[in-house]
């Protein structure tokens, strides 16, 4: 329940933030910072957009310097945006087709972001712990990227 709660708070914030701006660069940049200073133990969070259709370009972040291009299909990112399902990932480096941009990552959990019922980005965050990622923090960042979907 403490997490439910957590999460239902930081989706308040997120919607303070962005609720009534409708650029996306703006909000990408504010979700990705809010994310990166409220959530503990992780290393890196922010969006990767489509980019024509078989790849994601590097959005705004906070963390290390990132991978630019990602295929669809390929690494974490580009198999939750191919498949349009969140990929929440125990340990990046038995994930089959790993693209490592930054060493220190072991658990990553990425949701796909919709506009008008297509694909248009993904939400990357990622831990230098393992198993860092589990089925509440799935559904409080689902939620979180849904209100960020509603600003599109």
């Amino acid at each position: 329940m403490q997490k439910k709660k957590f999460y239902d708070t930081l989706s308040l914030q997120a919607q303070a933030l962005i609720g009534d701006e409708h650029n996306y660069i703006a909000n990408m940049a504010n979700l990705s910072a809010l994310l990166f200073t409220s959530l503990e133990d992780i290393n890196w969070a922010g969006f990767y957009l489509l980019d024509g259709k078989d790849e994601l370009v590097l959005g705004p972040f906070q963390g290390n310097p990132a991978c630019i291009r990602i295929p669809l299909g390929k690494g974490v990112c580009g198999t939750a945006a191919a498949e349009l399902t969140t990929q929440l990932v125990e340990d990046v480096h038995s994930f089959d087709g790993h693209i490592a941009c930054d060493a220190a990552s072991n658990s990553e959990i990425v949701i796909p972001v919709m506009r008008n019922g297509e694909l248009f980005a993904v939400l990357d965050i990622d831990s230098p712990s393992l198993a860092r990622f589990d089925d509440e923090d799935k559904i409080g960042l689902e939620a979180l990227v849904k209100c960020f979907e509603g600003t599109l």
